[in-house]
């Protein structure tokens, strides 16, 4: 069973409520926020790229920087981002043709309009996880893996990525599904999450996870996009490591090796980011000390163009 983690107020009637499930954990383990099952299995969706670009690295990949942030990435679709993937895709000598992704429009409002504007069609390219994708076939050309299976469970990169997730949350996967854009999605507890994010951020420099952790906070806009929380949330909090994921579910770690991971049971992404700065606040960061912390700590709720209310934490 869920807990109650976020309300929507419209004026001061309690419109909806936002169930979910929270862990945050100090930099000594102990717990800081628990709310619900966190031992229990789920999909972390794209909160796991960090993970799976670790694995990556650790097959020969020869990012870094804003590309290797890409590989980590839900993108927005914006030409920096577009122009990035192109960019993994040529350093392997390859085309966006070999990308296996779904064929998406890009998710940022932003970009969705130039690229419709352009006359575009729904691509892999401008799929959200084009990024890991690319990354994906450039881990393959460099370990001389095929490239026309990499999205096969069974297939070595997969079963590394597999293995790096298990390694870095500490536990057994326990279920195999099919991500969104068509890669192998691997369930872990939220516990096993927040233990994984801890570890990136405080790896020590010039570990492989260090390497992750750094290109992803120096370059949060290759993370996410212009305005996505994700991207804000980064460049608020210097070393920190952050990926939302669909279904409602986010993961961040701190250079001193506390954690937060949670998930929204109805799958909602309103109250995602609100969650978080909540859970931000049990481990002591000072959210009301950075203007973007305090705007991302509620939700704006509209009527007539006007805010006329918010989302708001439980806890």
């Amino acid at each position: 069973m869920h807990t109650v983690v976020a309300e929507v107020w419209r004026g001061d009637f309690l419109e909806s409520m936002h169930h979910g499930t929270v862990l945050a954990t100090a930099p000594d383990g102990s717990e800081s926020v628990l709310i619900g099952d966190v031992d229990a299995p789920m999909y972390p969706r794209s909160s796991n790229k960090p993970l799976q670009a670790l694995g990556m690295l650790r097959a020969g990949l020869g990012l870094d920087g804003p590309l290797l942030a890409l590989a980590c990435a839900s993108h927005s679709g914006e030409e920096i981002h577009l122009d990035g993937v192109r960019a993994i895709l040529a350093s392997a000598g390859l085309g966006t043709d070999a990308l296996r992704c779904t064929a998406a429009l890009p998710i940022g409002e932003g970009a969705l309009r130039a690229w419709l504007e352009s006359g575009g069609q729904p691509s892999p390219l401008t799929m959200n996880c084009s990024g890991k994708h690319a990354a994906m076939l450039a881990t393959c050309v460099t370990s001389g893996w095929d490239t026309a299976t990499y999205l096969d469970p069974r297939h070595p990169l997969q079963v590394l990525l597999r293995e790096t997730l298990e390694e870095t949350a500490g536990e057994k996967v326990t279920v195999t599904g099919i991500d969104g854009c068509g890669a192998p999605l691997f369930a872990i507890s939220l516990r096993g999450l927040a233990r994984a994010f801890g570890r990136l951020a405080s790896a020590t420099e010039g570990s492989l996870e260090h390497r992750v952790a750094h290109a992803m906070n120096t370059h949060p806009r290759y993370v996410g996009g212009t305005g996505r929380d994700v991207t804000r949330l980064m460049g608020a909090l210097p070393g920190a490591v952050a990926k939302d994921g669909a279904e409602g579910v986010y993961a961040l770690g701190l250079p001193d090796g506390s954690a937060v991971s949670l998930k929204i049971a109805d799958g909602s992404q309103r109250s995602r980011p609100v969650v978080m700065i909540a859970a931000l606040r049990h481990l002591g960061i000072d959210v009301d000390g950075d203007e973007t912390l305090t705007a991302l700590a509620t939700a704006p709720v509209l009527g007539h163009g006007e805010v006329v209310g918010s989302v708001r934490p439980t806890f």
